[in-house]
């Protein structure tokens, strides 16, 4: 009986340190941003996404996927302290296409929201010869 006691008050220390631990947490200003309408021949076109440490420890992004090669994603590599920001700037190549186009990226963090996926979008439009 006694063993089982013991284990239990064990079980339950184990519990309410892990629950007590500090953890890190990512919020973004912004998940999509839409670049609008422009010629092809624009080339390549940037936006900042930038985010927040709202949680209790230090939050690090451990990487940033685009869904293509058009598209490319440099973030803030160093561990962003709770309260502090960051950004991830993404960079998207239309290599002369037309057409409207939606883009992905997702970032794996070790916060409590572990992974949240980022859109650029716009429309890619040809310019009449003259």
């Amino acid at each position: 009986m006694k063993k089982i006691v013991l284990c239990l008050m064990m079980m339950l220390a184990g519990l309410s340190y892990v629950s007590a631990q500090a953890k890190a947490d990512i919020k973004f200003d912004k998940t999509t941003h839409d670049f609008g309408t422009m010629p092809v021949d624009t080339g390549a076109v940037a936006c900042t996404f930038t985010f927040t440490n709202v949680g209790d420890a230090p939050l690090v992004i451990h990487q940033a996927w685009a869904s293509c090669g058009c598209t490319v994603p440099e973030y803030t590599q160093e561990p962003v302290l709770p309260g502090k920001t960051g950004t991830i700037n993404v960079t998207y190549k239309g290599n002369g296409l037309s057409g409207h186009f939606q883009k992905s990226v997702t970032v794996y963090t070790n916060g409590k929201t572990d992974t949240v996926r980022l859109y650029v979008k716009g429309d890619m439009v040809r310019t009449k010869d003259k």
